[in-house]
């Protein structure tokens, strides 16, 4: 898992039926410092997040299949939950 930044979302009139009733969101993986660590990637929001949150982002396909209990739905990353708050000594 590692901190994301939901920078923007997807809207499409036509998707791949594993993808009907879910969101798309574009996140930028962060640092704990959250300066921009690697590429920009896509993800299913299971969260309700927004544009600006800070996120948990699960990058594992299988892991995220399994929180979503289906199978066959073609996955890489899923937002997990909204930071409030970040404590590192």
């Amino acid at each position: 898992m590692q901190i994301a930044k939901v920078v923007g979302n997807i809207v499409s009139t036509v998707k791949h039926e594993s993808y009907k009733n879910y969101k798309l969101m574009i996140v930028q993986p962060l640092t704990p410092d959250l300066k921009p660590k690697g590429n920009i990637t896509i993800a299913i929001d299971n969260v309700q997040a927004g544009e600006g949150d800070l996120v948990l982002l699960l990058s594992e396909g299988n892991s995220a299949r399994q929180i979503l209990n289906k199978q066959e739905i073609p996955i890489r990353a899923l937002i997990v939950g909204i930071i409030d708050k970040i404590n590192c000594e």
